[in-house]
């Protein structure tokens, strides 16, 4: 994928530890590494949190509905249909990404999620959104990498 650029012709010599250690991980953290890391790893805060929403496999709590119409109040969506959204979307695009197929729609569906929870619920908590979003940028960019089904079938 990357190839290790050769030292500079006149580079320091203090900075030879740095430039093998730079090349040391360039080869032990390849970039489908580092993408299904971050896959995984967002993919299991969005899970999660749509499991608190949940009883059994799939039944919507009441406490679910509540948090809605009370503490999150969302503008133009009434609680109901928030409510079912994102708790199918909590469930539903990190199982894409564990999967890595639509890596990148998934990973822009949980990037605009992070967006109105952001903007309109929890807009104090923006480092833990950007720490999301950090995790989520390079998944719409680059997509899943060469371990997702995204590569198995053909999807860039």
């Amino acid at each position: 994928m990357s190839t290790v650029s050769p030292p500079l012709p006149h580079a320091p010599r203090w900075r030879a530890p740095f430039d093998l250690f730079a090349d040391l991980a360039r080869r032990a953290l390849p970039m489908s590494l580092l993408l299904l890391v971050q896959r995984c790893g967002i993919a299991a805060i969005f899970f999660l949190s749509g499991r608190t929403k949940v009883t059994g496999w799939f039944t919507i709590s009441d406490d679910a509905f509540e948090l809605f119409r009370t503490e999150y109040k969302l503008p133009l969506v009434p609680p109901e249909i928030a409510t079912y959204a994102a708790t199918f979307s909590e469930h539903f695009f990190p199982a894409l990404l564990v999967l890595g197929l639509f890596t990148r729609y998934a990973a822009l569906a949980l990037l605009s999620m992070t967006t109105v929870i952001e903007i309109f619920v929890y807009p104090d908590a923006w480092p833990t959104h950007l720490s999301w979003a950090g995790l989520l940028l390079p998944l719409t960019a680059f997509g899943g990498g060469r371990v997702a089904l995204d590569r198995l079938i053909g999807i860039r």
